[in-house]
């Protein structure tokens, strides 16, 4: 269940991306689905990918620390992009702003 709330943070991301299309946008969107993946892959391997288990309360909160780390690594990256131009520099992508 911990890949419910980064799926949710994608999700809405991806509405917010396709209104309007910016890079940063397009970075927290593809690393919430990222997060959300790794999540559906972990209860893959598991064998628990539809289970409820008796702690959802806490499956929740690790979903929700999940996605506070997935922004703040986001942030990370966007305070590199401002400090070093040329880590967005190859061509097709729009400098962050």
């Amino acid at each position: 269940m911990c890949y419910i709330v980064p799926a949710i943070a994608a999700i809405t991301t991806t509405f917010a991306w396709r209104t309007k299309r910016t890079l940063t946008s397009f970075w927290l969107m593809l690393m919430f689905f990222g997060g959300s993946l790794f999540g559906i892959v972990d209860h893959l391997w598991n064998g628990e990918l539809f289970l409820i288990s008796a702690n959802w309360l806490k499956d929740l909160a690790l979903g929700a620390v999940i996605t506070v780390v997935i922004i703040l690594a986001w942030a990370i990256i966007l305070a590199m992009a401002k400090k070093n131009p040329s880590f967005v520099s190859y061509p097709g992508v729009a400098e962050v702003k």
